[in-house]
This record gives C-alpha cells, sequence and structure tokens, in this order.
C-alpha cells in the first residue's frame, strides 16, 4: 500500500466529515480537552488509518484514543484485532468507555496525559 493512501484516504472523506458533525456527546466532551494542544501535542479528530477510523489520533506521539458505547461489549474481537493491526503501523490503542467520560472525564485526561508523556 502506496504511503499517501494509509492515512487519510480520500474513500473515507465523508465518512470521517460525517463523524465529525455527529459524533457522540462524549466525543465532543474528550474533543474539548485535546483541541487546540491541550495537553502539549496535536490530535486530529476522526483521522483514518487505511479503512478503519480513529476516533483520535496523535501523530506525533503514535498515539490513538477510541471511545466505545456499549456495542463494544459484542465488539471485542473485532476491536482487539483492530487493535493489533494499528499496532503494525506502530500506532498505540487506548480505549475508554463512554461512561468514564461522562463520569470522570478528568481521570481519562489524565491518563492521557501520562500515555503523552512517559516517566
Amino acid at each position: 500500500m502506496r504511503k499517501e493512501f494509509i492515512f487519510n484516504t480520500p474513500k473515507l472523506k465523508q465518512k470521517r466529515r460525517r463523524s465529525r458533525n455527529y459524533g457522540t456527546r462524549e466525543e465532543r466532551l474528550l474533543w474539548s480537552k485535546l483541541k487546540n494542544s491541550r495537553l502539549g501535542f496535536k490530535f486530529r479528530r476522526q483521522h483514518s488509518v487505511t479503512f478503519y477510523i480513529l476516533d483520535f489520533y496523535c501523530p506525533e506521539k503514535k498515539l490513538a484514543i477510541e471511545l466505545d458505547g456499549e456495542q463494544h461489549k459484542q465488539n471485542y474481537k473485532y476491536d482487539s484485532y483492530r487493535t493489533r493491526y494499528l499496532g503494525a503501523f506502530n500506532i498505540k490503542v487506548i480505549r475508554f468507555w463512554n461512561w468514564e467520560v461522562q463520569s470522570n472525564l478528568d481521570k481519562v485526561v489524565d491518563q492521557i496525559r501520562k500515555e503523552l508523556t512517559p516517566s
């Protein structure tokens, strides 16, 4: 696969745009903490890597953040495969449940901050 078609493939542009415009409440909450390099690193919303669209992605740290709703309880095998696949691109994936973002956004942000600046 040619490098220019690995990230943000043109075929997924409309789907990425739709996902940004109609994202979940939890995605909007977390984005309010990640946008404008508020954690010291640039994040992108709805960034695609080949045919997968990531909720949030920090290119400098190769860190993907995924927010999972109830449907992911049944999709754990798919999510596990997806995480391994992204790992082949040296992308680390961290996941949070939607309820975690709703109930304790500060804790989620602290965990992300730790991933960005490991000691």
